[in-house]
Parts: C-alpha cells; sequence; structure tokens
C-alpha cells in the first residue's frame, strides 16, 4: 500500500462520478449523478460551482469551442456556459427504445470522438448495456463490444489505438484495438482481472507513462497498473465507495477521486461521514496528461 489520499473537499455526493481537470478554467468538475448536478471547483477558491440539470448526468466532456457535452440519462445534449443555468441543446437520444438503461461512463478519445457506456437499472443487472462513439460528422454508431451490466472504466491509451472499459460486475478490465475514425474495435482481451473480493472496478484515467488508474469501489483504493496490466501501485482511501480518479492540478502533480454515499445506510454514514467527499493526492512527479476535448467544430 502506497501513501493515502486525504480529504480534498467534503461533499456529501450521493454518487460523485466523471472527475476531470480542465485546464482552461483551472478547475476541476465533476457530477453528482443521482442528484443530477455538475460541479466546478478550485483548490484556489473555497466556493464550489454548482449547476443543477433536467436529469441524471451519467458523464461529461468540455468541447474545443468552450461549451460541455452531457451525457445524461437518455440523451446527449450540449451546454452553454456562462451563467447560473446551463442552456441545452440536445443531440442525440440514448437507447430511447429500452426504459431498463442509463448512460454511465464517459470520455473523449485522442481524436476527439465522445465515447460512452450505458448501464441497466433494473434489479437483475443483465448484460443490456451498450457502448457509443458520438462526434458531430459521423452521429452515434455503436461500437462494436459485449452488452454489459454497467459500462464502467472508459480510458484510452496514449496514441489513442487502444481502448479500456469494463462491466462493473465481471471485476474485469478489458482492452481492445480502436480505431477513432471508423469507430472500429477488434482484438478484444482482458487487461486486468482484480482479484480483491471486495473490490468493483469504476472510473479509470491513463497517465503521462501509460500506466492505467482505476477507483475501487467497495474496497476503498485507488489502483495503478502498468500498460502490461501489472499492479504496480494501490492508494487507500478513507471511505468505502471510490468512484473516478483524475491527474491534473495545475502543475499536473495532482491525484483527484470522487466517492459516493449510495447504499451506505445511516449507521454506515455515521462511521463514514466523509463519504460522498473528493479526495487526492500529490504525486511526486506530474503524470497528468490533458484531457482530449471534444470537436464541436466538426460539420
Amino acid at each position: 500500500m502506497h501513501a493515502d489520499l486525504r480529504l480534498a473537499l467534503s461533499q456529501p455526493a450521493t454518487l460523485g462520478e466523471g472527475i476531470v481537470w480542465h485546464e482552461a478554467s483551472q478547475r476541476w468538475w465533476w457530477t453528482d449523478i443521482e442528484s443530477s448536478v455538475l460541479h466546478a471547483w478550485s483548490p484556489a477558491d473555497p466556493a464550489v460551482t454548482s449547476y443543477r440539470l433536467p436529469d441524471r448526468l451519467g458523464c461529461f466532456a468540455h468541447t474545443r469551442s468552450g461549451k460541455l457535452l452531457l451525457g445524461l440519462a437518455k440523451r446527449l445534449s450540449l451546454a452553454q456556459l456562462g451563467g447560473p443555468e446551463l442552456k441545452l441543446q440536445e443531440r442525440a437520444a440514448v437507447d430511447a427504445s429500452e426504459p431498463r438503461t442509463r448512460v454511465n461512463d464517459g470520455r473523449t478519445d485522442r481524436r476527439g470522438h465522445f465515447v460512452f457506456g450505458t448501464m441497466n437499472e433494473a434489479p437483475d443487472r443483465r448484460a443490456i448495456g451498450s457502448f457509443y462513439q458520438y462526434s458531430l460528422k459521423h452521429g452515434l454508431r455503436r461500437l462494436a463490444l459485449p452488452a454489459v451490466a454497467i459500462a464502467n472504466s472508459i480510458c484510452f491509451s496514449l496514441d489513442g489505438r487502444r481502448m479500456y472499459f469494463c462491466d462493473t460486475v465481471t471485476r474485469t478490465i478489458m482492452q481492445c484495438a480502436y480505431d477513432a475514425e471508423s469507430a472500429q474495435v477488434a482484438e478484444l482481451r482482458p487487461f486486468v482481472q482484480v482479484e480483491d473480493a471486495h473490490a468493483w472496478p469504476d472510473g479509470s484515467v491513463v497517465d503521462a507513462e501509460g500506466c492505467l488508474w482505476n477507483a475501487q469501489w467497495g474496497a476503498g483504493q485507488v489502483c495503478r497498473y502498468s500498460p502490461e496490466g501489472q499492479l504496480i501501485g494501490r492508494h487507500a482511501v478513507p471511505v468505502p465507495q471510490p468512484s473516478c480518479p483524475a491527474l491534473g492540478g495545475a502543475d499536473g502533480h495532482q491525484l483527484m477521486l470522487t466517492t459516493a454515499r449510495q447504499g451506505l445506510d445511516r449507521k454506515a454514514l455515521q462511521a463514514l461521514p466523509l463519504s460522498g467527499s473528493l479526495f487526492g493526492l500529490r504525486l511526486d512527479r506530474p503524470l497528468a496528461v490533458p484531457d482530449a476535448l471534444f470537436d464541436d467544430d466538426a460539420p
């Protein structure tokens, strides 16, 4: 076990997720999915900016024009920043004929396309979720990947030619060859099998050395894996449900992590009152890779 993460911002998020560092605004951005809120915050400013949304926000991406692409429960929308409310323009419906699913994890690939997955919210947790790529040029394209119960861990190698993803319930992070322009995938194979019986792989991010950081729900830890899938680091979090890591900060040295209160009963929350907060760790070297911006300048 390496250095522990410490409290960065106290927050009662029900389901904190999708955190990213945005260079242009010099702020961390994340969603509280079940509260339908998007947050933005800088450690230099104690005030948190929060945007109320008309639906749950599973994932999002900053765009080249300065807008936001929002992965709301059943649709993708572009949002214009500039006031206390976001002005939304719907771009694509998602799984319109399947009421059991909602948009979950997502990330922009290295070429400016948004890749995201859906999850089954029904109690049976059957594998009916899908992975999609979205761009203004091509619209919504389903990726030829196996159906999942809970799509998670979406991120890309430094050259953008390898995609990582998982179905959380299988405890296996997968990898595949990925072509951004054609939205084609191939050579599907396991990357990491999470062995801890209490750990469920959630959000992931790739660092400047090509290693993958994964938040492991239930186990209170963030693990770092080499490009070959070997465990090379494990950092404890003082709450049980870490959900998504991000790398960034003004000098690129910061690891930041969202967590969740969802599913914890009153007794557990009394014992773990910081659940839902942001936790951070200053790394000994800059490992952040700037998140790609969604290409909303495409025709």
